[in-house]
């Protein structure tokens, strides 16, 4: 037996009224999904254990099947972990965002979605500017990079706002707060000028586009115990992601991290070619994980054409390769969490999910949504036990 989770990052969401009433999943054409579904099981999965933050990290550590509480590891430590970034005890880890703020408002979470290129010289300019025996700044994907504090272990303690939860909101309420954050307004206040006046800034502002800021949240340390994945569940596994936080699982898990040409966080990501990795994967993996970004991206834009049209292509190039690409194969698929279209965020509500294979027998769902998923009556919740469905009664966690 082989097996493949889809993950169709931040795809759930709320009815719209543009859309006549429906969701941007109802609203999307996803045959290959619904043959899925109508052939297999449906259900709700809890995977934001309640009074959480709504986050992907505690998201896709369910899907994993594995306790985002009881093995909770800060993002900051995991999104470092991805980059190789090797943190001693006495460090912290925190995801840093260039950002645009305008008159005090977060008018973007991701300045403008800065290209790789463009971020990598203003973040290696300010790491030069900035680096001390406090403060270490790394470079990594679009507008995400990571920011190391040495000594300063009570910002575990402190309260942070991802910038995207505060997208077109006034920052002054949402500032770092609590123990140590008067290191990282200072930090903030060093950077802000450099930020201003570097030629990338100007590039862009020309351009009508500025990142006018840094924005870091989400501390985390080095985690000191996480089984292995295939300790846990018994079977080898590979993924393939876009994004830092998604491979710094598959890093800290022992999950063998696949690099496919032209696979990336957003809407220009290849899917064609991240289904066929993870075909080929399977040749020499039992499970494979496919993670996609650009739902969720579109998602904290707005966009709800963008959404649409993203799911889409997962349903279109990802899911019906991977479906007819071989025998005997399991598939899950499901969102971690719903990015609704009116708030540009995370909400920590159940998402639908399809298991469908041999030994899966159909339990009478017709469609990949939210509502047909809550008809069937079937939730899992807590939302780790769906890898534990999957997988059978054969596989159970360790």
């Amino acid at each position: 037996m082989r097996y493949c989770v889809i993950i169709l990052d931040g795809a759930a969401g709320w009815p719209l009224p543009e859309l006549g009433g429906r969701t941007t999943l109802q609203a999307s054409s996803t045959p290959n999904l619904d043959v899925l579904v109508r052939n297999g099981t449906v259900g709700l999965a809890q995977t934001v254990p309640y009074g959480s933050e709504p986050s992907s990290s505690a998201a896709c550590t369910s899907i994993l099947g594995y306790d985002p509480i009881e093995d909770y590891v800060g993002r900051g430590a995991i999104e470092a972990a991805s980059m190789g970034i090797h943190l001693a005890a006495d460090e912290v880890a925190m995801r840093l965002n260039l950002v645009t703020i305008t008159d005090g408002v977060m008018t973007s979470y991701s300045a403008g979605h800065i290209p790789t290129e463009d971020s990598h010289k203003l973040v290696d300019d300010l790491a030069e500017a900035l680096d001390d025996d406090t403060f270490r700044l790394y470079p990594g994907i679009a507008y995400r990079h990571i920011l190391v504090a040495k000594d300063h272990k009570e910002l575990l303690e402190g309260s942070f706002a991802p910038p995207h939860d505060i997208s077109d909101k006034p920052v002054a309420d949402y500032m770092p707060s609590g123990p140590g954050t008067e290191i990282l307004l200072d930090y903030m206040n060093r950077a802000r000028p450099l930020v201003a006046s570097h030629a990338v800034t100007a590039a862009r502002a020309a351009r009508g586009i500025a990142p006018t800021d840094v924005w870091p949240f989400w501390p985390g340390e080095a985690p000191s115990r996480l089984a292995p994945f295939s300790d846990r569940w018994g079977v080898s596994a590979a993924m393939t992601s876009g994004v830092d936080l998604l491979n710094g699982l598959a890093t800290l898990l022992g999950i063998e991290r696949l690099d496919i040409p032209g696979v990336t966080d957003g809407p220009d990501t290849d899917y064609a070619a991240q289904a066929e990795g993870a075909l080929a994967a399977l040749e020499h993996s039992e499970l494979v994980i496919v993670h996609v970004e650009s739902p969720d991206e579109a998602g904290h834009a707005g966009d709800v054409e963008g959404k649409i049209a993203a799911i889409e292509a997962i349903d279109r190039e990802i899911v019906g390769r991977i479906a007819d690409g071989t025998e005997d194969l399991r598939i899950l698929a499901m969102p971690d969490h719903p990015t609704p279209i009116e708030i540009k965020t995370h909400v920590g509500e159940a998402v639908p999910f399809v298991l469908h294979g041999p030994g899966i027998a159909s339990n009478g769902a017709e469609t990949f949504d939210e509502s047909a998923a809550g008809g069937t009556g079937l939730v899992i919740d807590p939302g780790r036990g769906v890898m534990a469905l999957l997988l059978g009664p054969a596989r159970p966690a360790r």
